[in-house]
């Protein structure tokens, strides 16, 4: 028989790419928690992106752990995390031993519309002079739900629904 339970849905990709907004809607319409990874950054991750500064694996390594642990603690009724998640092995880290209730929205788009969007927006930590490595470390995975950036939050939404609806 299925696992009807609600998945964790992590909504993965570059800065700016849309997943807090569109992490949001989710969880809106599924009525589930909604955690936005940039929150559990600890206070030297924010100084360095904030300074201009790449992440390194060894920093993410606490930040990861901390989203796993929190994907772990929602098994019961799910939840949608925002998490950049560019590499696979960092993938592999958010969803060890719960990779079966793992689904992966992977939001891409080219590098010249997400520099507009990061360069538009304000109140973020991320400067945009970052964006470039985060594109050089995005490993797209082969898996999961692919959503252009181009496409606004409602059709994107409705793509996803309509695959859980079809699950």
């Amino acid at each position: 028989m299925p696992d009807k339970r609600i998945p964790i849905y992590i909504v993965m990709g570059v800065s700016a790419s849309g997943k807090t907004t569109l992490g949001k809607a989710l969880a809106d319409n599924l009525t589930i928690p909604f955690l936005d990874g940039d929150a559990f950054h600890p206070p030297e991750n924010i100084a360095k992106m904030s300074a201009g500064v790449p992440l390194t694996d060894s920093d993410r390594e606490i930040w990861l752990n901390r989203l796993h642990n929190l994907a772990n603690d929602h098994l019961q009724n799910g939840c949608v995390i925002a998490c950049s998640a560019l590499k696979e092995k960092y993938r592999k880290i958010l969803s060890h031993g719960i990779s079966e209730r793992i689904h992966w929205i992977v939001l891409y788009g080219d590098y010249e519309v997400i520099q507009t969007r990061i360069q538009n927006r304000s109140n973020h930590f991320m400067p945009p002079g970052l964006l470039k490595s985060q594109f050089e470390a995005l490993e797209l995975p082969d898996y999961g739900t692919h959503l252009d950036v181009s496409l606004s939050t409602k059709q994107m939404l409705q793509q996803i629904v309509g695959l859980a609806g079809n699950g």
